[in-house]
Formats: C-alpha cells, structure tokens, sequence
C-alpha cells in the first residue's frame, strides 16, 4: 500500500480534525513535532491555527497523505521566506507520518512527494528544516537525500536538563 499525495487540500472540518489527531498521535508516540508528550489535540490546535492563518496568507501550503481508505496518514507545512534575500529556499515544517504507519516506507515516501512538490514552486531552489538531535530524525533525513548544514546544542529544551541539538537540514531540489 502507498499513499496518495495532495498538495493545498481544500481546509475543512474534518481535515483539520484529522491533522489535529495525527499531530496529537505523532506528539504522544515521541514524535518530535513542537510538543512533548502528553499532549491533547486543545494543546495543539493554538499551533494548527497558526499554520491554518498562514496558509489563508499565502504564506504556507499543506502536503497531507492519504492512506487507501483515505485517512490521513501523513503531513508537512511548506513555509515561504519572508525575507527578500532568503526567497530560493522554502521551511518544510511538522513533518508527521501516522505511529501505526512507521516503518513502511510511507516517511521517505512523504519526503519524495514534499520534494517534487517543491521543485514545482517557482524560484524555489532548495528545502530546509530543522530536527530534534537525539530522535534519530536527522538520520532519517540524511538518508532521504537532506545534508547537515548546522548544529546549535542544546537549543530545544525538551525538559528540565534535557537538552537537544536543534538540527538544521537543507535538499537542493532545483
């Protein structure tokens, strides 16, 4: 099984409940996507409205992943620079595949999709994002074609003396 990618899905009731559960799933699973667990979907949904006002903007899409039945299984935001001299790359952002969909594939299968969408956007040279150290996320990106290119230690503060490295990660798509 694989899924069926969709570029700036039209935003409606369920959609966003879907991506609200998924992120809630992914963030209780580990998943390092902007919470530490427990979280509920009321934790999440100040973010996802956010992201939502962002999207209304013009200055962010959404890939989302269906699975055969068509429930969402995967997701990642597209951010634009605002800045007029940082306008050749995009921010992939919340990156997320469901916790019962981890392991098949269906994590580089959403990365190759983010990258073909992204060598459609015009000007766009290059996709960059930002991972958790310690979660092996920079490892997985790696391995999706993503080259280190900066390091701060101990920028996230998971927890009181748990610090990660936050890992910046750039694919050139032009």
């Amino acid at each position: 099984m694989t899924l069926t990618f969709q570029l700036d899905p039209q935003i409606g009731p369920a959609l966003r409940d879907d991506v609200l559960a998924l992120w809630a799933d992914v963030s209780n699973a580990g998943g390092a996507v902007g919470f530490v667990p427990p979280v509920t979907t009321e934790d999440i949904r100040p973010e996802l409205v956010r992201h939502l006002a962002a999207m209304t903007e013009g200055r962010t899409r959404l890939l989302v992943g269906r699975d055969e039945e068509g429930a969402v299984a995967a997701t990642a935001f597209f951010t634009y620079n605002q800045h007029r001299l940082q306008k050749h790359y995009i921010w992939l952002y919340t990156v997320m595949v469901h916790p019962r969909y981890q392991g098949k594939g269906y994590g580089r299968e959403l990365m190759a999709a983010a990258a073909d969408a992204a060598r459609a956007f015009d000007g766009i040279e290059a996709i960059r994002l930002t991972c958790r150290g310690g979660t092996g996320a920079d490892r997985f990106y790696a391995a999706c074609g993503y080259k280190e290119v900066g390091r701060v230690p101990g920028a996230i503060r998971v927890a009181p003396g748990d610090d990660r490295d936050d890992i910046t990660m750039l694919l050139p798509v032009a």
